[in-house]
């Protein structure tokens, strides 16, 4: 059975973290409507997804979220604070690692910690950047520059430079995107396992509705433009999440599900 739709603004069992109320962006002078009317909840340490056509404001919406752009209408608030701009406490990762060539791996992963607080503070953290090599599996790479990594090393890697400055949310912009299928794999369950042991709360933006279904607890669907939330698919299935679950019946509910909403919201 799928799961009952879940009412924007349903009261939540833990507490949200991230709220966003009717969130909106207009451009080209309030002529191109991207967002309308966009109402979220992210509980403390849960995972998110939102998955929707290409052009839905998958991305928009990320970025709102961010702080890398404001909304036009409507309110983003983490940790009780409004989001008014690029904060510490917010940790993104993009589709490539974007890993500067010339800086070792701990030096790649220090970089924020070094730009924000300066050479001192980054030598401080060194223990923890090393801690979280250990947690990705990159003991022994901390000296290796990024041409000697593999893509999903170098990935790895991103996560522990995201991870370095303890965000209180991670916002994942379709981050395996670029790898191949058994690796993309291997990289959700180590993303998995990293937000378990860390109780991170994540926000994932993905294409892929497999991926959405494993690793979140709710998925939003989004329509076409104007982009909104036209369902949260509360996810019921027990954790830790295995790759052995895709061939499950109730993982193919769920995809099913899915994927007819996505056909009528393209639609509309």
């Amino acid at each position: 059975m799928i799961p009952q739709r879940v009412k924007e603004g349903t009261p939540l069992a833990a507490p949200p973290v991230y709220t966003l109320r009717g969130v909106g962006k207009t451009y080209a002078r309030r002529s191109l409507v991207a967002l309308e009317g966009v109402n979220l909840d992210l509980p403390r340490g849960s995972f998110s997804s939102v998955i929707g056509s290409s052009g839905c404001g998958k991305s928009t919406l990320l970025k709102i979220m961010a702080g890398l752009i404001s909304p036009s209408a409507g309110s983003v608030i983490l940790a009780d604070r409004p989001v008014l701009g690029p904060r510490r406490d917010i940790g993104m990762m993009f589709q490539q690692a974007t890993l500067f060539p010339w800086l070792t791996t701990i030096d790649n992963i220090l970089l924020p910690i070094r730009i924000r607080d300066g050479r001192a503070a980054a030598r401080d953290k060194a223990a923890d950047a090393m801690a979280l090599l250990d947690l990705v599996g990159l003991r022994g790479f901390d000296k290796a520059y990024p041409a000697e990594l593999s893509g999903g090393m170098a990935q790895r890697a991103a996560i522990c430079r995201m991870l370095i400055t303890e965000p209180a949310v991670l916002l994942l912009d379709e981050p395996f995107s670029a790898l191949d299928e058994l690796v993309r794999d291997f990289m959700n369950m180590e993303l998995q396992r990293i937000c378990l042991e860390r109780e991170a709360t994540a926000f994932l933006v993905t294409h892929s509705i497999a991926e959405a279904v494993i690793l979140s607890d709710t998925v939003f669907v989004m329509g076409a433009r104007p982009g909104r939330v036209i369902e949260a698919v509360t996810i019921d299935l027990p954790r830790p999440r295995t790759l052995d679950m895709v061939t499950s019946p109730a993982f193919g509910r769920y995809v099913t599900h899915i994927r007819n909403l996505l056909s009528t919201g393209s639609q509309s």
